[in-house]
């Protein structure tokens, strides 16, 4: 039985540009994506949706596998579950073709190898972040973002709820959207 071919393309805020994804996937029957940094695989609706959707025989392209999974468990976890449901994982950058029945061992191998490779990138990245704050600290340049007052935070909070996007309120505000996210977290815990 041939099943159907959809993508799932994600980018990690609503700002970026999907465009680039779209055209390494191509032509699909059916797209699925997320604007939102893959983290949190509960707040990726997306991602779920296609989860839901797909069925056996269906193939699922994907720009690149750091578009799929955070780190390498994930990426497997994910891969795993798509291919129970029998469906086949295409990377179309990597040129990989992950499925439960036919997978080269060549494939298998390499999303192994290039996914391990991703997820040691990401972490290096955060630990030269990290010593990078620490030295401008230590020479007193280190900035923290400007926080949002209580009354600023219940402002934002009535801006989102008449349906402007969370990053113009951000701008509006001088603040970046993780300390937006962060202070309406806060505000609602409390």
């Amino acid at each position: 039985m041939v099943g159907q071919t959809v993508a799932y393309v994600r980018v990690s805020s609503a700002e970026q540009n999907l465009d680039r994804q779209l055209e390494t996937v191509g032509e699909c029957d059916r797209i699925f994506q997320d604007k939102i940094s893959g983290s949190s695989r509960a707040e990726r609706t997306g991602l779920a949706e296609l989860m839901r959707y797909v069925r056996e025989g269906d193939l699922v392209k994907v720009a690149s596998m750091d578009r799929l999974g955070r780190d390498t468990r994930d990426l497997y976890a994910i891969v795993d579950e798509l291919t129970d449901k029998g469906c086949a994982v295409q990377f179309v950058s990597e040129r990989i073709t992950v499925d439960k029945s036919g997978t080269s061992p060549v494939d298998g191998l390499m999303l192994g190898i290039l996914a391990a490779f991703a997820e040691f990138e990401r972490r290096r990245i955060k630990e030269r972040q990290a010593e990078g704050i620490a030295l401008a600290k230590a020479r007193g340049k280190y900035v923290q973002a400007p926080k949002l007052s209580d009354t600023d935070v219940e402002q934002a909070r009535v801006m989102i709820e008449m349906g402007i996007p969370k990053a113009e309120v951000a701008r509006a505000f001088g603040v970046s959207r993780q300390t937006l996210y962060t202070s309406l977290r806060r505000q609602a815990s409390d």
